[in-house]
């Protein structure tokens, strides 16, 4: 369309309509009548009112272009808009995933660099960039797990071990491997104990997922041993990525005794996420993994780069192509602004801001755990509680000062959980309005708890019936 033709207006049905239509330039060509539907009923708008009303909806759009985002164990961090314009290079857009590998030597590149500089990070041995989300490389591990067990004519280890706390994903991952899951509990300082871990082991333990630090925001102090006695006891163990970003430059997970490892490229490293995807879960392995990794895999050779499926033991390919390509190359850019300094530089940050969030919050909220915090705090509405004020109704206080709440009710064994993780971005107003917006609520459940009970009143919906939603959606509605 020449968007330099002039803008025509006409009456259509009595509704004034604007279009813009270049001159026609193939011969008029029309079905016949009989393939032809008779008149319907189409709203007729002119452009600017097209226009204004698709941008008044985009202001109604929450993200953290906006302001913070704080889901705890989500790593809500800002996108650098740089990331996306390499991503939009013409030479990485325009190269199609079938054309021969001698013709895509930069993208063959940029996945073997992304997969070399994930290695050192982690301190692990061999690398898959196709898993296309942090669940997916949940699954990728497990199935490299059950195929190093039966390699080995081992095939009495049908469980995983989980902790209490873990992420959802965690024990699906492991049904959908076939395997049965056995819950570790946590003790009340909210981490495994080797005690625990040790009385769990038997000949059918083919692993552990742990998260470290856990869903609690709390370094699994123990885990060198954890990782000792499951390795003792013949099985393998799984490190749940998802909370990298407190330890990028402190800790390499290699070192302790994680033999597979995914990574969300989509919190840690920057890339967009939310809104339902494309993500990316790269899975890290020790050598005696490497075997079993997806195919097939960029490798480096004398003349330049190509992929390889000469691996006999792969449980496969487990994504189309090369994987979510653009997500892995904005993560690359990521990585390569901030050097290693950086990424340290990182995990500080994100540490200090939730550190910061709890000492001033620690006389409002109740603070399940004593524990220090990492890169997320997690309080409860224990206190809030004693006025008939709930979680929920802490998170409806906060939609109505124009603040997204953080990640409500989970982990699910904290009753009334909210768990907030500011990230490394925000800097000290940021943090210091989230702050006084909490304190704020923490005052108004005390005096005026009814102002909570109704909120939010101010936004583009008022309070739902979440439980009726839920039972009866309404699936049509208007704006």
């Amino acid at each position: 369309m020449n968007y330099n033709e002039p803008l025509l207006w006409e009456k259509v049905n009595g509704i004034t309509v604007g279009y813009s239509m270049p001159e026609l330039s193939v011969v008029e060509s029309f079905p016949q009548s009989k393939h032809q539907r008779g008149s319907i009923s189409i709203p007729g708008f002119s452009e600017p009112v097209i226009a204004r009303h698709f941008t008044k909806l985009s202001t109604w759009n929450y993200g953290v272009d906006t302001d913070i985002y704080p889901l705890g164990s989500c790593t809500m961090k800002y996108n650098p808009k740089i990331n996306e314009k390499i991503a939009t290079l013409n030479g990485f857009i325009n190269s199609h995933p079938l054309q021969d590998d001698s013709y895509s030597q930069g993208v063959l590149e940029v996945l073997y660099q992304t997969g070399e500089a994930l290695k050192e990070i982690t301190g692990m041995d061999g690398v898959t960039l196709q898993p296309a989300a942090g669940a997916q490389g949940e699954l990728v591990s497990l199935l490299m797990f059950k195929k190093y067990h039966r390699s080995r004519g081992d095939f009495k280890r049908d469980t995983i071990l989980i902790p209490d706390s873990a992420h959802g994903t965690n024990p699906a991952s492991a049904s959908l491997c076939g395997f049965k899951v056995k819950v570790v509990k946590s003790n009340e300082e909210g981490i495994l104990t080797s005690e625990i871990v040790k009385s769990c082991m038997d000949e059918s333990i083919a692993g552990i997922m742990i998260t470290n630090p856990g869903t609690l925001g709390i370094f699994e102090s123990n885990i060198k041993e954890i990782c000792d006695i499951i390795h003792d006891g013949g099985g393998l163990v799984y490190g749940d990525g998802a909370n990298l970003n407190a330890l990028l430059g402190v800790i390499k997970v290699g070192h302790v005794g994680i033999d597979a490892m995914h990574m969300n490229l989509h919190k840690t490293f920057s890339t967009p996420h939310g809104g339902g995807g494309p993500g990316a879960g790269p899975v890290c392995v020790k050598s005696h993994l490497i075997p079993f990794l997806p195919v097939p895999r960029v490798i480096k050779t004398s003349s330049g780069y190509k992929m390889d499926s000469n691996t006999p033991l792969t449980i496969g390919r487990v994504h189309s192509f090369n994987g979510n390509f653009s997500v892995i190359l904005k993560a690359y850019a990521y990585i390569l602004t901030m050097g290693g300094e950086g990424l340290k530089h990182v995990s500080e940050i994100a540490v200090l801001n939730a550190n910061y969030i709890r000492q001033n919050l620690k006389d409002f909220y109740h603070l399940p755990y004593k524990k220090d915090s990492l890169h997320e705090v997690l309080f409860t509405d224990k206190i809030q509680k004693e006025y008939g004020i709930s979680t929920l109704d802490i998170a409806k206080g906060m939609i109505e000062r124009g603040i997204h709440p953080p990640t409500i009710y989970f982990p699910l064994v904290v009753s009334g959980a909210l768990l907030i993780e500011p990230t490394e971005n925000e800097s000290l107003d940021s943090l210091n309005n989230l702050i006084n917006i909490l304190r704020e609520i923490a005052e108004l459940a005390k005096d005026s708890p009814e102002l909570l009970l109704n909120a939010p009143n101010n936004s583009k919906r008022c309070r739902v019936d979440e439980t009726r939603a839920a039972r009866e959606p309404i699936l049509r509605g208007y704006i």
